[in-house]
């Protein structure tokens, strides 16, 4: 049986049971692998701290070999609400929260900058509401004239354990065709809205990916895209021009990450399986070679908890996953509190076995 035969029969436990290497310094035969994370909101920031955990942190490259040897996060620059959008209005400039997020989940944990970047402001006539690292961002644009060379700047001062890159430097903004046929502009609206989407578009419609953000697709080994809300987090990546062909022609295997909990007017009512033809609605090609989904079961506790807001587990319908070309990879991918997340360590550790196992059996 091949590896890829092997990943096709097999849950995720018995998967990491047969390659589990060491998180950092890899012993010979083992090659590092390259990693593109797309996505926005705390899904990806979450992914992010997992993922960083296999990397060697700037200090130390070239004396220990992580898992990763380059991980690139691809973020959507849409949110035009909190302080995200009161700079985007004041400034002209793309939104830096989401970014921002994803720069602290790459630093150092507990180090003082990535604390003072998440700071935000509790009082203060016009700073109130307002985070730190949003402010130095804009500050950084203003300097350098660049939105995008502001955030590797800012990633530099970070020492963040990867490279962050705005999947366009369009001032793009979001349309939504509602299920009864009304059309919903801005981020903010669209999320506050009681209709279903039925489809998202990006205004300007031609607005053009970031070269770094192509060119980590096409180098990566692993790609993933999820989790996080289905239209705003995570097709509004996949609208950007040159997005969706470099995913159709990328070499690396092509994750999709389910969500755990369906979201109101995003995903409500939606299998996993459905999640993934959301998406190819949009893309108008197959771009996922595998798709983890969660299997867990949850306390009463907190499925009531969910039932409040209408929201309730996505199902994992296996066989339609599969039905669709994609190899289903299910287990226990979550962890309960106050809401549901993902396991970022157990999510990684998977991924960390795909790429690796995918390699191996090129070779």
């Amino acid at each position: 049986m091949s590896s890829l035969e092997f990943l096709n029969t097999q849950g995720a436990e018995e998967l990491l049971q047969q390659l589990s290497p060491a998180e950092l310094d890899l012993p010979a035969g083992i090659s590092p692998l390259r990693v593109a994370a797309i996505g926005g909101g705390t899904g990806l920031s979450t992914l992010l701290r997992g993922l960083c955990r296999h990397v060697p942190p700037p200090s130390q490259r070239g004396a220990l070999r992580g898992q990763i040897t380059d991980l690139a996060a691809i973020v959507t620059v849409t949110d035009d609400g909190g302080s995200s959008g009161r700079l985007r209005k004041d400034f002209n400039m793309l939104p830096p929260g989401d970014l921002r997020n994803c720069m602290v989940a790459l630093s150092e944990e507990g180090d003082l900058l990535a604390k003072l970047f998440a700071h935000r402001f509790r009082a203060g006539t016009g700073l109130e509401g307002h985070n730190f690292g949003n402010l130095f961002v804009a500050a950084l644009t203003e300097i350098t004239g660049d939105f995008g060379h502001a955030i590797q700047l800012s990633s530099k001062i970070l020492a963040t354990r990867g490279s962050i890159y705005p999947v366009t430097t369009a001032n793009a903004g979001l349309i939504a065709r509602m299920d009864d046929g009304s059309l919903v502009r801005g981020e903010t609206n669209i999320t506050a809205s009681h209709r279903r989407i039925e489809e998202l578009m990006i205004d300007p419609p031609d607005s053009a990916a970031t070269p770094g953000a192509l060119e980590a697709i096409e180098q990566a080994d692993v790609i993933t895209v999820g989790p996080g809300s289905l239209y705003t987090s995570l097709i509004t990546n996949l609208l950007v021009r040159g997005v969706p062909s470099a995913l159709a022609s990328a070499r690396g295997l092509r994750v999709f990450i389910c969500n755990l909990m369906t979201q109101a007017n995003e995903s409500l009512g939606l299998s996993a399986s459905e999640h993934i033809e959301r998406i190819y609605e949009h893309t108008h090609a197959p771009i996922f070679d595998y798709a983890l989904v969660n299997t867990s079961a949850f306390s009463k506790e907190t499925l009531a908890r969910y039932a409040a807001e209408s929201a309730s587990p996505i199902e994992a319908d296996i066989e339609r996953i599969e039905s669709l070309g994609v190899r289903c990879i299910p287990g226990d991918f979550a962890i309960e509190g106050n809401v549901v997340r993902h396991d970022a360590a157990r999510v990684t550790d998977a991924l960390l076995a795909l790429g690796h196992t995918h390699k191996t059996s090129e070779s």
